[in-house]
């Protein structure tokens, strides 16, 4: 399984930015998936998770509303909408993918449930 991450940039505070990820494997529709975000010297956390029929999102309480999980299966895509970004979100941005298949209550939010990665992909936000 391979995951692509890219759509990350550097922006001002306020703007918005549309980060995308691409799944090589062909059973994408049965995972969840997720976007974390890490920056230097802290560990990966949570952005948003969604389910592997999209019927599901959470989203951290950093968001506040600010942004949108989104995923099309018939493309294998997710998609993170993040509108009104702060200077703290400033971040690589990496796309996961759960490990075990309809999974997703009590494990969307843990990084070790994620067998799969993309690279990263670095948003900044000036102030």
């Amino acid at each position: 399984v391979q995951l692509q991450a890219y759509g990350g940039g550097l922006v001002q505070a306020g703007d918005s930015l549309r980060l995308s990820c691409a799944a090589s494997e062909g059973t994408f529709d049965t995972y969840t998936m997720g976007w974390f975000r890490q920056v230097p010297g802290k560990e990966r956390e949570i952005v948003a998770a969604i389910n592997w029929n999209g019927g599901t999102k959470k989203y951290a309480d950093f968001v506040e509303g600010r942004f949108t999980i989104s995923r099309d299966n018939v493309n294998n895509m997710v998609y993170l909408q993040m509108n009104s970004l702060k200077p703290e979100d400033t971040a690589v941005y990496y796309c996961g993918r759960h490990g075990r298949p309809y999974t997703f209550s009590s494990t969307y939010y843990n990084t070790r449930y994620y067998s799969y990665w993309g690279q990263g992909t670095l948003v900044t936000v000036s102030s």
